[in-house]
């Protein structure tokens, strides 16, 4: 191999010239970066990575939103890119098979999704199923069809995006293997490698199954976890004897049985998830110089591989019996919650990634990272992708295999948006936890936290309160009990403990706080001490970025109070955006305090039991927050509620949390306090039209159409995304989240439906609960602006059958706000 030259410095290096490295390459080169290099330890561009080995069959359909977008960019991209003459993308469509009546309930719900995310997708009958594929045996249910999947040989398309890269300014070597890396004041400053090093500001680190390895060197951890995944090549079949093509017939999926199929030309190819997780150490990866086959595919293990094929044979009668010509085990990412990880470092500036990326998604992440790059915010909302939304404890060896096995196992299985993880469980307590179990708490986890959703304590309330209920059976009944309607009813007529204890705490203080927030936040934070003040923050381009409530402490304090699922990413937004002259310091108080949730219209009665400072409305207003003693525990409360009703937020360090607990719980008994959990604060929280960031609110909408305008202040000065709102407000808007009740009183959807006016798709469903003080079914969702009137008729695609709806006036409970400022 001839000696390679490097150059000296370049504006980027992107380390993994598979499909994603490669992807970054051209979206950076059609965003005008000229000097950019794309390095890869093996050949170009037949690397030894996963792209090598990949089958190449891209579906769309995806339950998120941002995977959907990123497929469906991938293949308009992909019918368009040429190499060496010829397209890169085959559109011959694909078929995901029911086997069973639970299966072919669920395309339906799959195809709901075409609808919400703008891919045609139809059911169709088996006999027209098997006029596509005439193999196919008689006992399917049906099938879903989307015509405009495609199949690639990945590396085709690697390839094209990379050479017009390198058409563009970019350099483009193989043979290279990054060794290290400079770093300078916790920023990356240069690549070292074994052909000589490289200075540059910024990397991006797309090497898939190495990169626990790569980001090693950088002292980076990432948390996805390699798998050995089985593929085999059928002999020739009979019923493809003198097939034109290497695919000719729709992309095939059986994912009663976790297999995958696709035309070999006149064979069958066949790819397996029907067996147990085989995890691979990144460092056991052997080098492209030592590999048999290559570092990413391993020798054929066939006793892994027999209950696909009998799967295979029972679904393609064709293949019974077959023998098998090429087969391997290939090695590809999962991380623990089947999203790629995107984004720069938060502990190494100027190092990004783009990891665990799928050739079905490829195109549409490459595009998102450069524009994050250059732009400094991408067009696609990413929150479920983004690398700041690992806690510690998921960055961990043991939790990230435990967690990225059980998504390899599931990876088709009909999964309910309720549904939980098995394990590890018990990562994150609460100081009330035991308190919490005792009352037969019911568990969900977030981030680690375990938050009870419903108290089985709580189930003798539905005979002595009148509960307004659905009538819920099947889909919509899983992991959801009868419990919730009547710990809903109770916070609205008694009083109720929420522990809040998960949401993310920052305290913000310094002589340069207040401008620094003043520059984040889109509302006025220059009010008096002791003001709690609702408040967005913005991307540069007027997206929501943070949905927050900040609470003046002191002159030059300030406690910042957010979801604690995306507490992280807040936390960093924030950090990223003040200034670094020392005038301020951010402390993350999230794990040394606890938070109790007390609302409901007895809340004042039970705290005036225990504390004797002054609850009244006049001594303690609405949305201001002071220091009181509750018995003998020091507490922080905020008058503010979630759930419209009543009440305070009460903040204390975890070391006094059980004691505020049992204090609280005593002093209720004669008011008939009891425990809620989260599946009455959503759908308290839905009642009175609160936004959930990150399904009704994140940053592809600005406060004017999510309805949070009323909490920007245009007139303070300057602040992120204010040149952007000016245009808006100009302009006006073209959508608004519009609340919309269900006709049908015992009706009530999931959420991510399509929502529909005759044929034309409006928009989809953003949250969906039932209200139980209303007797109303409540969706959320961005209509067209000419459906969002109140009165307009519209319809709620649920399982293929139309539910009709109504846009409603928000909120639908306590219009004027007073029970909750009394």
């Amino acid at each position: 191999m001839a000696d390679i030259k490097l150059p000296e410095r370049a504006r980027a290096v992107i380390v993994g010239a598979g499909i994603a490295g490669c992807s970054v390459a051209y979206h950076l080169a059609k965003l005008g970066w000229r000097d950019v290099v794309l390095v890869d330890q093996g050949p170009l561009f037949e690397t030894g990575g996963s792209t090598s080995h990949a089958p190449g069959l891209v579906f769309q359909l995806n339950a998120s939103k941002t995977m959907t977008n990123f497929s469906s960019y991938t293949v308009d991209l992909w019918k368009q890119l040429e190499l060496a003459g010829e397209l890169c993308a085959n559109p011959v469509g694909s078929l995901e098979v029911a086997w069973t009546d639970e299966r072919f309930t669920d395309l339906k719900r799959k195809a709901g999704y075409g609808m919400s995310w703008g891919v045609e997708a139809h059911l169709i009958s088996p006999s027209e199923a098997r006029a596509m594929i005439p193999m196919l045996s008689d006992r399917i249910k049906g099938a879903l069809y989307v015509p405009s999947d495609i199949h690639t040989r990945a590396t085709r398309p690697a390839e094209a995006m990379a050479r017009y890269a390198e058409q563009n300014g970019a350099s483009l070597f193989g043979h290279v293997e990054v060794t290290g890396f400079s770093i300078e004041n916790g920023r990356v400053c240069g690549v070292q490698t074994t052909q000589g090093d490289i200075e540059t500001d910024l990397v991006v680190a797309a090497v898939g199954i190495w990169a626990p390895k790569l980001g090693g060197l950088a002292g980076v951890s990432i948390p996805l976890s390699p798998m050995e995944h089985l593929y085999a090549v059928t002999t020739p079949l009979p019923g493809l004897a003198g097939a034109m093509g290497e695919v000719t017939q729709p992309l095939l999926r059986h994912q009663d049985a976790s297999i995958y199929f696709r035309q070999e030309g006149e064979s069958y190819g066949i790819g397996s998830y029907n067996h147990e997780p085989l995890l691979v150490e990144a460092s056991d990866i052997l080098p492209i110089d030592e590999a048999p086959i290559a570092p990413a595919e391993t020798e054929f293990t066939p006793e892994h591989f027999e209950k696909a094929m009998t799967a295979a044979g029972k679904l393609l009668p064709d293949l019974e019996g077959v023998g098998l010509t090429r087969k391997f085990n290939g090695m590809f990412s999962f991380t623990q919650d089947g999203f790629p990880i995107l984004g720069e470092s938060p502990s190494l500036k100027g190092f990004w990634s783009a990891q665990a990326v799928w050739i079905t998604h490829a195109g549409g992440v490459g595009r998102a990272v450069a524009e994050w790059i250059v732009n400094g915010e991408p067009t696609t909302d990413l929150r479920e992708c983004d690398i700041r939304r690992f806690h510690p404890h998921a960055f961990s060896r043991p939790y990230v295999k435990t967690r990225s096995a059980q998504q390899y196992r599931e990876v088709y299985d009909i999964i309910h948006p309720r549904q939980q993880i098995e394990n590890p469980r018990n990562v994150r307590v609460t100081p009330f936890y035991t308190r919490q179990k005792e009352l037969g708490a019911v568990f969900f986890e977030n981030s680690g936290w375990e938050r009870p959703q419903w108290y089985d304590a709580n189930e003798g309330l539905l005979d002595s309160l009148t509960v307004a209920g659905e009538s819920r059976s099947g889909w919509e009944a899983r992991e959801w009990s009868p419990t919730v309607a009547a710990e809903h009813v109770a916070a609205r007529e008694r009083v109720a403990l929420f522990d809040l204890t998960p949401f993310a705490k920052f305290e913000v203080d310094g002589p340069g706080a207040l401008k620094g927030l003043q520059r984040l936040a889109a509302n006025q934070m220059n009010k008096p001490v002791g003001s709690i003040t609702y408040t967005p923050m913005l991307t540069p381009s007027g997206g929501m970025k943070c949905d927050l409530t900040i609470t003046r402490l002191a002159e030059d304090r300030f406690m910042v109070v957010t979801g604690g699922g995306m507490g992280l990413h807040d936390l960093h937004w924030i950090e990223s955006h003040m200034p670094d002259d020392g005038s301020v310091s951010i402390t993350d108080t999230s794990s040394g305090s606890c938070c109790i949730g007390l609302w409901g219209p007895r809340a004042r009665d039970l705290l005036s039991r225990v504390c004797d400072d002054d609850l009244s409305n006049d001594g303690f207003p609405y949305m201001t927050a002071k220091p009181i003693t509750i018995a003998e525990v020091p507490a922080l409360a905020l008058r503010i509620s979630y759930v419209g009703e009543l009440g305070w937020e009460i903040y204390t360090p975890s070391e006094h949390g059980l004691r505020l607990w049992d204090i609280l719980w005593e002093a209720g008994q004669p008011l008939g306090v009891i425990a809620a959990g989260g599946g009455a604060f959503d759908s308290l929280r839905l009642e009175k039209g609160y936004r959930l960031w990150g399904n009704d609110i994140h940053t592809e909408y600005n406060p004017y159409e999510a309805g949070t305008g009323f909490a920007v202040r245009m007139r303070k000065g300057n602040f992120i995304g204010r040149d952007a709102l000016r245009e808006v407000r100009s302009n006006g808007v073209k959508h608004k989240l519009c609340c919309i009740t269900l006709d049908d009183p015992n009706a009530v959807v999931t959420g991510k439906e399509p929502i529909v006016d005759g044929d034309e798709v409006l928009g989809y469903v953003t949250s969906a609960n039932y209200g139980h003080s209303i007797g109303r079914g409540i969706v959320y969702g961005y209509l067209p602006v000419g459906h969002a009137e109140v009165g307009t008729s519209v319809d709620v695609v649920y399982f293929g059958e139309r539910m009709q709806a109504t846009v409603a006036q928000e909120p639908l409970y306590d219009p004027t706000g007073s029970k909750m400022k009394v």
